[in-house]
């Protein structure tokens, strides 16, 4: 997976801040999304495939804190996050890293290591930024160079459309990912558009790949939230 089929997302309510970060992110080939409060934050992550969040301390609405609480709380439980605050005191990182999150970084941040870290816990993660070409998620494997996949050695024959559609919910197992983020990213239509083509790809991929917890995966619904690939 390359970079620009991630998407980081920052959750910071100061404009000079965010513009310069996101710009950060996308010279490095991300994509971004950003969110000016925890209430936003909150309403759009049914709808959003963030891969990882940024995260202020400091918000109009409610505390760093709380927000990453909820989200350890939520379906997204497992959705990493890096703090990037002002407040710089050794008690404030361990207390933001005890939290839940997976870095801690002070502003003002540098560019090259804000960067570095969300390389980082990408890879952390078992999410890569560089594409080497195929992965493993046993006893799948993903080719996306030759755009195949395969299980015990056995390719399954897929539409070009079913293996995006893999690919992506591979590279997010264990998250809820919701029909609008695939129809946003996979589909690159506008979420307006009727999510009914969405479950019917879905329905097709869960058969084919056999993901009914067979072989050790399972690709559910979520309801009023979307689908979650996961082991189990």
């Amino acid at each position: 997976m390359g970079n620009s089929e991630l998407v980081i997302g920052f959750l910071e309510d100061d404009p000079e801040q965010s513009g310069l970060i996101l710009h950060w992110l996308e010279t490095a080939g991300y994509r971004t999304r950003l969110f000016q409060s925890a209430g936003e934050f909150r309403r759009r992550l049914g709808s959003e495939a963030i891969d990882l969040l940024l995260l202020d301390w400091m918000l109009p609405d409610a505390s760093g804190l709380e927000v990453i609480e909820w989200i350890r709380s939520s379906a997204n439980s497992r959705l990493p996050v890096i703090f990037l605050t002002a407040r710089a005191s050794d008690t404030d990182m361990v207390c933001g890293l005890n939290a839940g999150g997976d870095d801690y970084v002070v502003k003002p941040a540098k560019q090259q290591e804000l960067i570095a870290r969300v390389a980082a816990v990408l890879r952390r993660i078992g999410i890569e930024g560089a594409d080497s070409g195929q992965y493993d998620m046993p006893p799948y494997r993903v080719d996306t160079r030759r755009r195949r996949i395969s299980y015990d050695g056995k390719e399954v024959e897929l539409t070009p459309r079913e293996f995006d559609l893999a690919s992506f919910l591979f590279r997010r197992s264990g998250r809820i990912v919701s029909r609008d983020a695939l129809l946003e990213n996979v589909w690159n239509m506008n979420a307006s558009v009727s999510t009914r083509t969405v479950d019917t790809h879905v329905s097709r991929l869960r058969k084919k790949l056999d993901l009914n917890g067979e072989y050790g995966w399972r690709l559910s619904a979520v309801y009023q939230h979307g689908y979650r690939l996961e082991q189990i």
